[in-house]
């Protein structure tokens, strides 16, 4: 039977149970792509070896005795993968068989939407207000760390009992008191800075064979990078038998570098998309292949039934679909939206979001297609899971349990999403008033998303009132939030913070800024501007500056050296040297220059700072005069 280019699949009960057991409780009619039948049924054997395998591979028990009555929660967030992202909203090339199969064991919330760049979604998703209420509306630039004053959801699981866990990307702060370990989760496990080979992150981490931080403390890994945030989240949840669990799991895939192990390339090999595309596609088929292994786990293990397993995204696609400027043409998948990652249209925003959890009475297999955001999680979890949770601050979100459960069937509300990416939130900045119908772009245009997802057709001229309501609404909210904008201040001399490395990631400029570490290389990018510290105690302090991180053992002058590309990863260039002569600190009231040694990894040495809030800066003086900022600032307070 043919509908729209879908084939309806009816397969047996025992085929799902025995062959895909992650499929228990699913209606045994399906619609499948007719591009992904040959998959899909691949899939079931692929899922038959994993079930077998999965123990050997992961060394995990097969059972676990869940003693806890409370309703756990796996919050699966990836990066840079759009709402076209995926086989089951039909890209055509894109193979994802287990988060196929899950969609459709799922409620689908198809009118979902996010931040569009990385740090504003996680500050939105962990307090349940908007990005520029809590100075994470940048993704660098010292304005992608969240408040020290904001409560965070694993705060709040935690404060209920839960055990608390974090895997991947955190991306909201690399100082004390920011850190995933600082902000309620027990157990994390992280790279540094917004992805894997980031300014802050640990030196020359490539995807592969990496070094990350377990609650702060580096830890080398084998293995390719999304395969370790999942084993270790499966390694978590085979520990925490006796209290419910909050476990947050969020890859760093599939955002740039596109490094993928090379046996998922293969797939793609024909496929007519560019050679990033192809491992951009490659690194979404690898969180599926781990993602089918995290459900196959949770069914042997006993977990599935009192567990709500969400899957979401962070933005819209990076690459999913590009354009080629020299074909004049479009090449990819994004679902028919305009806009792709930081883009205040849809393409940017609106993301795919599945929950799942047996024990409800959600209506498993549909969908609602009611305005809903990463910023109503924290409440709505809460209500889900019935624990205690009162906000502290206004919350730009609301629990949405009503909707889905059936409930009630719509919610009268408006929203905003904008794309800020400067140094101080701006008025009618790439804005987007977002209700279930409609959306008002940059306060002019008007799309109806029911008719017109596209947004191609700009009715503002034929319903003025509803730009006027929207407007309306845009200037009550932004005079809700003006009151919250302010710079967060990293702790200097703090007695829980024995020493605080600053990198150039968090230096607050308006300036092209080296975020990553070829860029770090270089050493093209010599932005002015200064760090905003908060000196806990007056005293004596030790400055090490430095032009490449402690662990990389280079000299100030040296030269890192090249790693060339492959065809499933990208390379790094030669490290530039800098020729450094003086090394320079500037605070208000204080300024050190003291004389570099080239053959040393780093100038050290050490002055008096006040107690207080400064703004401080830092230079390496070239032999030609030129100021170079220090990428890499250790302060620590010496009678610590």
């Amino acid at each position: 039977m043919l509908e729209l280019g879908f084939v309806r699949v009816i397969l047996p009960n025992y085929l799902f149970e025995k062959v895909i057991p992650t499929a228990v409780g699913l209606k045994t009619t399906l619609i499948i792509s007719r591009n992904y039948l040959g998959q899909f049924l691949g899939c079931c054997l692929v899922m038959m070896i994993l079930q077998c395998c999965l123990q050997k591979d992961t060394q995990y028990s097969d059972s676990i005795s869940n003693t806890n009555s409370k309703t756990n929660v796996i919050l699966v967030v990836t990066d840079d993968q759009g709402y076209g992202d995926l086989g089951y909203h039909g890209n055509p090339w894109l193979k994802t068989p287990n988060l196929d199969v899950f969609a459709a064991q799922s409620l689908e919330l198809t009118n979902f939407h996010v931040g569009t760049t990385c740090t504003p979604t996680r500050a939105g998703l962990m307090t349940g207000r908007n990005a520029n209420r809590n100075n994470a509306w940048h993704t660098i630039a010292g304005c992608s760390i969240l408040q020290e004053d904001e409560e965070t959801m694993a705060e709040v699981f935690a404060r209920n009992g839960y055990q608390t866990a974090m895997f991947g990307k955190w991306h909201l702060g690399d100082n004390y008191p920011f850190r995933p370990h600082d902000r309620g989760f027990q157990t994390a496990l992280y790279h540094g800075g917004g992805g894997i080979g980031q300014t802050p992150d640990y030196w020359e981490n490539d995807y592969f064979d990496d070094t990350y931080f377990r609650n702060g403390s580096p830890e080398k890994f084998k293995g390719y990078c999304t395969d370790v945030w999942f084993n270790e989240a499966i390694r978590f949840l085979n520990n925490s038998h006796e209290s419910p669990f909050f476990l947050y799991l969020a890859t760093n895939a599939a955002h740039s570098p596109f490094n993928v192990p090379p046996e998922y390339i293969k797939q793609y090999e024909a496929a007519p998309l560019t050679q990033e595309q192809k491992r951009f596609y490659a690194m979404i088929s690898n969180i599926d292949h781990n993602f089918g292994k995290l459900l196959t786990y949770l069914d042997q293990s006993g977990l599935s039934e009192n567990t709500i397993l969400i899957f979401t995204t962070d933005n819209g696609t990076a690459k999913g679909i590009t354009y080629l400027k020299d074909q004049d043409e479009w090449v990819g998948y994004n679902a028919n939206l305009r806009g792709t990652k930081a883009s205040h249209y849809d393409g940017g925003h609106r993301v795919p979001f599945f929950i799942r959890w047996p024990q409800s009475n959600f209506t498993h297999g549909e969908s609602i297609n009611e305005l809903v955001a990463h910023v109503d999680l924290l409440p709505t979890l809460s209500e889900l899971c019935e624990i205690s949770y009162t906000p502290a601050k206004p919350l730009d979100g609301t629990s949405v349990v009503k909707i889905l459960s059936g409930e009630v069937d719509q919610l009268d509300r408006m929203l905003v999403i904008d794309t800020q990416r400067n140094q101080w939130p701006q008025k009618g900045q790439k804005s987007c008033v977002m209700s279930t119908q409609w959306r008002l772009i940059n306060g002019n245009e008007l799309y109806n998303f029911f008719d017109d997802p596209g947004q191609t057709n700009n009715l503002a001229d034929h319903h003025p009132q509803q730009v006027e309501k929207m407007q309306e609404f845009y200037e009550q909210w932004w005079t809700s939030i003006e009151p919250d904008f302010k710079y967060a201040l990293i702790p200097v001399g703090h007695e829980k913070a024995d020493s605080v490395m600053l990198t150039i990631h968090d230096l607050h400029t308006t300036e092209g800024l080296p975020w990553n570490q070829t860029m770090i290389r270089e050493a093209i990018y010599h932005p002015q501007g200064h760090y905003n510290l908060k000196v806990v105690e007056k005293g004596d302090y030790r400055f090490s500056l430095s032009r490449y991180p402690n662990e990389s053992g280079l000299t100030i002058n040296g030269k890192a050296q090249r790693m060339p590309p492959s065809a499933f990863s990208d390379g790094v260039p030669i490290g530039r040297g800098v020729e450094a002569t003086h090394a320079l600190v500037e605070l208000a009231d204080t300024t050190f220059m003291v004389t570099v040694d080239p053959q040393q990894p780093a100038v050290v040495f050490q002055g008096p700072l006040n107690q207080g809030e400064h703004k401080m800066s830092s230079y390496f003086i070239t032999s030609n005069g030129e100021k170079i900022p220090a990428y890499y600032i250790g302060i620590k307070k010496l009678d610590h």
